[in-house]
């Protein structure tokens, strides 16, 4: 593995919490706690936002987020999700090889592989097979897990196309690639961030990112 590695444990999506804080201050804190720009849908998109969630590593130290657009993604199955129309953007810190928070080993570099598994693993969250019963959802979870994860590992395979997408107004090369579930895409953006992208019911090539101003706005 050359380009990026599963997140792990320390790296896995988390919510930040803090006793005795409503749950909105609660997640727009830990927003606010990271070092990179926030990347959201630019002002073409007029629906509603929100925070979803941020993943940090063991020391608390805020790697990457979620912002939801349009309806709340929930799994397939669910009465409705069918017609569902929403976009995540996931923006992701760039790091260098660094040693992990318990210092037994050393964690690969951030890399737009590493944006494109994480919006591959986002999609596959909230999917699941209307015909299939629910006890086997778990191993098909863990099956489509490890094929997001070497598809995000082979960006310049046949699975992948580009797509060139606006990011703060200037044209941006994305690697992009839909399944029967949804459409991924990921490439990268200013100020040392990735951007992974994931969604179902909205086209992705009329698409635009842009920085958020103010995150504070979306909680």
């Amino acid at each position: 593995m050359e380009t990026t590695s599963r997140v792990g444990a320390e790296d896995a999506p988390s919510t930040v919490t803090a006793e005795g804080m409503p749950a909105a201050r609660r997640t727009v804190d830990g927003y606010l706690a990271a070092t990179f720009p926030w990347y959201g849908l630019d002002e073409a998109f007029t629906g509603p936002r929100r925070l979803m969630q941020v993943g940090t590593a063991a020391d608390g130290t805020v790697q990457h987020g979620s912002i939801g657009h349009g309806d709340e993604p929930s799994v397939r199955a669910d009465a409705g999700a069918e017609k569902q129309r929403f976009a995540v953007v996931v923006s992701m810190a760039s790091s260098p090889v660094r040693r992990s928070g318990d210092g037994t080993g050393v964690l690969d570099a951030t890399t737009v592989s590493s944006a494109a598994w994480l919006a591959g693993s986002g999609l596959l969250a909230c999917t699941w097979p209307p015909q299939m019963d629910h006890a086997l959802r778990d191993d098909w979870l863990d099956q489509q897990t490890e094929t997001a994860f070497e598809l995000a590992d082979d960006l310049d395979g046949p699975a992948w196309s580009v797509l060139s997408l606006p990011v703060d107004g200037v044209p941006v090369p994305f690697h992009y690639r839909e399944s029967e579930y949804g459409w991924v895409l990921a490439g990268s953006a200013r100020g040392g961030v990735y951007l992974g992208a994931y969604g179902r019911g909205m086209s992705a090539y009329g698409l635009g990112f842009s920085v958020i101003g103010d995150i504070t706005t979306y909680a």
